[in-house]
């Protein structure tokens, strides 16, 4: 086992590559396919489903009469068009006619198995599985459409929603209203179930219409917060002065007794401890709640950290990287202390990140009632249903099978709404008051709960031999971690057997041949203060600032021009060599599309005067899903003001297989905003146990003025495809600040970059 097996293997999610059974049956209306559990048996009776006239919705595609192909999308939709890249996948080894494609999303339900979107899985996670499925859905197909032609099915073709012999064709709709499909096909034969070798792909990489689109531009698409039931109350709940820890002492609702339509106001008793102290006033409309809540006071005693801010987060994260003991090694090479023993030289830098917020377009929202059969209907945009459903059954008091979430469109998620925790208040508010109750945060409350990406501190160091190359290197990591607080089962341990949080540290075990130590610690006072989130990148959005910035300053200090510094170290060597399926190649790769980017820089030409290019690498998330991406950013630096311009982002990506192009190159560009956006612009801080900015006048994201020139390639691979959504977000942030430092000469090592810390170093050099 190499030195990275311990997380390559780390805890995650089973993935749609274990489900065990595979059932195609047809009668009269549909042909449904599904992958089952294992020892499950099909959700639906073919008979009486065609007896009723529909299938279920419990596999991921039907087909009916009219030749529709409709593929079940247990993703959630927030503006990826996971559905459309899923529903391609599967219509590509089906055959189907593109025109004749639909898809419905998915609620919740045991028989999808782990159900989350996020960490720029979907399409890595379902592609295998979902190309198996329309790959078995062709060949019964192929059987089925050979008898009514009256002939051999290898003397037939599927093409285009066709069986095809000769100059005879039966679509797969007539194939489906005259009946005789009827195939199940075992673990071991779907294992083995062949699948098109990428010189036959017709529809995956080639360009087509997203199939989420229209709904969204007429109008027809439901999001959550337009989730309604008749006979509702609205809620709006006052938080309390801190996330954890708070106690009501009392409510005086004197005033809001006026407002007309106003209900009351309750103190939320929550069995699950997910929102402590919380308050929540009801109302017939949500003006009316809106104002009533602004006429209700309420006497807390808050928590142990009210007093804290954001100067003693990051000076917790500072104590913590510089003990020499806590926290988990993740990687440790054999010869890193000897190195720093021996060194002739030694370089050491600290970096940090100031707290940063979702602030997705929708604001929280959720809807929750008891239907008649006694079940809880929650209806919520979600990432991660399989996270919250138990916490609302701990919460609500009643077996997690009594529980269904309603699936809707996400108006942003960015991770956000992985933790499903506003659900949780809904539920307890509908329950305390038995109606359905649908609760909205303004955008104030939305930011107070956020599920912030944590503030974080890192210390970084080099050493360096007589002859001045690097001998060893060393990368300690501290912030709050989402992943201890959310889903601690999902930690794998490191060589010294200490757990870690891999979204807090992805990112950092990089594919350079260094000798190296990385060590993650949590930030203790972090993780009480708020709850940590996930936030676009997770953490390999702030530990790729520490590691390509101090690879810049290696590279700078040994005189060594930075792209090359880089490439020498890029070696597909031993651990780095890389493995099948998802990191053929390895080092090769990321060393492949910084040299694509060196060659797009040369047509610029050299930078005027004040203004600098950057460099910055990274392999994205996960090292058993690496996405090479390499970033070079063109700033123009302000001597008088400090002002930092961007004027353009250049990019080279590999992601294996493009599914679909418009979509990839849209995740591509949003991600480096965001990087942008996170570098140059945002940035909260917390006060008095609060976040200080909670709406866009003093929180400020990235304004359309703003936005560079954006020059993107997409590498055409027929590797295994990996995840878009995330990795050019990680490295905008250091490309930039090593800009800066070409441009001026100014190291900045705090994100995000201001003004006046751009003046400062200034003055200083």
């Amino acid at each position: 086992m190499n030195k990275f097996a311990h997380w390559q293997q780390q805890a995650r999610p089973a993935t749609r590559l274990t489900r065990r059974g595979f059932l195609i049956g047809a009668a009269g209306a549909g042909v449904t396919l599904a992958f089952l559990p294992e020892g499950q048996a099909a959700a639906t009776d073919p008979d009486a489903a065609a007896a009723a006239g529909v299938f279920e919705p419990t596999i991921w595609y039907d087909i009916d009469g009219d030749g529709i192909v409709t593929v079940n999308i247990a993703e959630a939709e927030m503006g990826q068009h996971v559905g459309s890249a899923l529903a391609r996948i599967v219509a590509e080894e089906l055959e189907a006619d593109w025109s004749r494609v639909r898809i419905r999303y998915a609620d919740s339900d045991p028989k999808w198995g782990l159900m989350v979107t996020g960490g720029s899985w979907s399409v890595w996670q379902n592609f295998v599985p979902l190309s198996r499925a329309g790959a078995a859905g062709r060949m019964a197909l192929l059987e089925a459409g050979a008898r009514l032609l009256g002939t051999s099915a290898d003397r037939c073709t599927a093409r285009n929603g066709e069986i095809r012999a000769g100059n005879r064709a039966v679509g797969y709709g007539e194939i489906v209203r005259r009946g005789g499909l009827g195939r199940t096909y075992s673990a071991d034969e779907l294992e083995a179930m062949p699948i098109k070798p990428p010189s036959e792909r017709r529809l995956i990489g080639s360009s087509f219409d997203a199939l989420d689109v229209p709904a969204k531009t007429n109008g027809a698409a439901r999001y959550g917060i337009d989730a309604r039931v008749d006979g509702m109350l609205y809620g709006r709940p006052l938080l309390p002065p801190t996330r954890y820890g708070a106690v009501v002492n009392g409510i005086d609702d004197g005033g809001a007794r006026d407002v007309p339509g106003y209900v009351k106001t309750i103190a939320l008793e929550d069995p699950s401890g997910t929102v402590p102290g919380w308050v929540v006033v009801l109302a017939e409309s949500y003006g009316a709640a809106l104002a009533a809540s602004r006429r209700v006071s309420v006497d807390w005693t808050p928590g142990k950290t009210a007093g804290v801010g954001e100067a003693d987060l990051i000076e917790e994260g500072r104590r913590l990287v510089n003990a020499p003991d806590g926290g988990s090694m993740v990687v440790d090479d054999d010869g890193v202390q000897a190195a720093f023993d021996g060194a002739a030289e030694t370089l050491e830098a600290e970096y940090t990140t100031a707290t940063a917020l979702h602030f997705q377009m929708e604001p929280l929202n959720a809807l929750a009632y008891q239907a008649e059969d006694g079940r809880w209907e929650i209806h919520t945009g979600n990432q991660w249903q399989s996270l919250i459903l138990p916490v609302l059954a701990e919460a609500l008091e009643v077996p997690e099978d009594r529980i269904v979430m309603r699936t809707y469109l996400l108006g942003g998620g960015f991770g956000r709404r992985l933790n499903g925790d506003y659900a949780v208040p809904a539920a307890l508010a509908a329950k305390a008051e038995g109606r359905p109750v649908k609760l909205v945060l303004t955008r104030e409350d939305d930011v107070r709960f956020d599920s912030v990406r944590s503030a974080s501190v890192q210390r970084l160091r080099a050493a360096f031999d007589a002859d001045g190359a690097v001998t060893g290197f060393e990368h300690h990591a501290a912030a709050g971690w989402p992943t201890l607080i959310m889903a601690p089962g999902f930690m794998p341990k490191g060589v010294n057997d200490e757990p870690y949080d891999p979204f807090a540290i992805q990112g950092a075990v990089h594919w350079y041949a260094l000798p190296h130590r990385l060590r993650a610690i949590t930030n203790a006072l972090a993780n009480d203060t708020f709850r940590p989130g996930w936030l676009r990148s997770v953490g390999a959005g702030w530990v790729n600032w520490a590691l390509e910035s101090f690879m810049d300053e290696l590279a700078r200090s040994r005189g060594a021009d930075p792209v090359q510094f880089r490439l020498d170290r890029l070696l597909a060597e031993g651990d780095n060599a890389g493995s099948a399926p998802n990191a053929v190649g390895g080092a090769a790769r990321q060393a492949n599309v910084l040299r694509r980017l060196r060659e797009r820089l040369a047509a610029d030409g050299p930078p005027p005067a004040d203004t600098g290019i950057g460099i910055a690498t990274t392999y994205g998330q996960e090292r058993a899903m690496p996405t090479w991406t390499a970033c070079a950013a063109r700033v123009h630096v302000d001597r008088n003001t400090g002002k930092v311009t961007c004027r353009k982002l250049t990019l080279v990506i590999d992601c294996g297989t493009v599914i679909h192009p418009d979509g990839a190159l849209a995740q591509a560009e949003g991600a480096a905003l965001w990087g942008l956006s996170l570098a140059l612009h945002e940035g909260a801080a917390f006060e008095a146990g609060q976040v200080r900015d909670t709406n866009l006048d003093r929180y400020t994201p990235l304004r359309m003025s703003d936005v560079p020139e954006l020059d993107i390639e997409l590498v055409d691979s027929t590797e295994a495809p990996v995840g878009m959504g995330e990795p050019a977000t990680t490295v905008v942030g250091p490309a930039i600040g090593n800009a800066i430092f070409d441009a001026v000469g100014v190291r900045l090592r705090h994100l995000p970059i201001r003004a006046d810390a751009v003046r400062a170093g200034l003055a200083s050099v």
